[in-house]
């Protein structure tokens, strides 16, 4: 619909006899709750929305959505957790750490959760395909194979003897076992780092002792915060001239030289899909955990050259996508 039809539309409803106006259904509201600051996730948003679509939800016209973003201050979360419910949202949609936040405040309103955490181990729900009480979700990560991955791809690139640096979220600790066997049956040595929500200034640090240690490669595990910070740790690792895989195809559009990972837009739209089921009627018992089925290896060749790096064709031919 054209933005002046849909100005006429509202400029007529106020013809509308008061009666008639009155059988109208209140629209939904929708919560879309995150820890991270708004701007660098809309794309996500907008795989959000894609998915509510699909369920015949269109924003603005037959279902409402309340934003909130705590911009990594994580002691904000309660208060805009109590500030959804208060608003009387029909269903909340909330990356980890938000969606428990929620789920502190709410045992009624239904809560989507889209998380990179085992959601069972972090108590979110008790069980993937039974989940109970008012929470379902979505999970972005296969716990002991993504971290092995990356190090395996990263140690095809960057063969020499040298420390590979791990910098990790304590919230995603369970990639690590992975990670450490990985660098066991290569014979690398592995310097972590655990760093949960951190300022600029701390990543600067990291950096520093990533360099200080002699750290030839980098593997950045999942994490909110380090998508977030997706183009600062891009840029520190060009300024150190150090090879990084990530965990999302985000920081290699960024810059990065690659990532290996399930699909973040592909999680929030199946949140979208099950956000607008909950709409229709459906109940979170009803809905089983998500779980990811596909992977995707996405390489940035401009910043192999810059490194001095050569990406074998094979490992070209059998990526998601090449970046040139």
């Amino acid at each position: 619909m054209k933005r002046r039809e849909f100005i006429t539309l509202l400029g007529g409803a106020a013809a509308w006899p008061l009666a008639a106006r009155a059988q109208q259904p209140a629209m939904p509201v929708v919560g879309f709750f995150r820890s991270t600051p708004s701007a660098p996730f809309m794309h996500l948003v907008a795989a959000f929305q894609q998915g509510l679509r699909d369920e015949g939800f269109i924003e603005g016209q037959n279902v409402s959505i309340e934003y909130r973003s705590a911009d990594n201050q994580l002691d904000q979360l309660p208060s805009l957790a109590a500030d959804l419910v208060r608003r009387q949202v029909t269903v909340i949609v909330g990356n980890t750490q938000a969606a428990k936040a929620a789920k502190a405040v709410t045992q009624s309103i239904p809560i989507i959760f889209v998380t990179g955490e085992d959601p069972v181990t972090t108590g979110l729900v008790d069980s993937l395909n039974r989940p109970s009480g008012n929470l379902t979700g979505v999970v972005f990560f296969a716990s002991g194979h993504l971290g092995t991955k990356r190090v395996e791809l990263l140690h095809e690139l960057v063969p020499k003897p040298a420390i590979i640096a791990v910098l990790m979220d304590p919230g995603f600790a369970t990639e690590l076992p992975g990670v450490e066997a990985a660098g066991r049956a290569l014979g690398r040595q592995l310097l972590v780092i655990m760093m949960k929500a951190a300022s600029e200034r701390e990543l600067d640090a990291a950096f520093s002792a990533i360099v200080q240690a002699g750290a030839g490669a980098l593997v950045v595990g999942g994490g909110p915060f380090f998508t977030s910070e997706r183009s600062r740790l891009v840029a520190l690792a060009a300024r150190h001239a150090i090879p990084a895989i990530y965990d999302a195809r985000d920081h290699v559009e960024a810059g990065g030289l690659m990532s290996y990972g399930t699909s973040l837009t592909g999680a929030y739209r199946q949140a979208g899909l099950y956000a607008g089921r909950i709409l229709k009627g459906a109940k979170t018992s009803e809905l089983p955990v998500m779980q990811p089925t596909t992977f995707e290896l996405v390489i940035n060749l401009k910043t192999a050259k810059a490194l001095g790096l050569t990406v074998p064709l094979i490992m070209q031919m059998t990526a998601d996508e090449v970046i040139e």
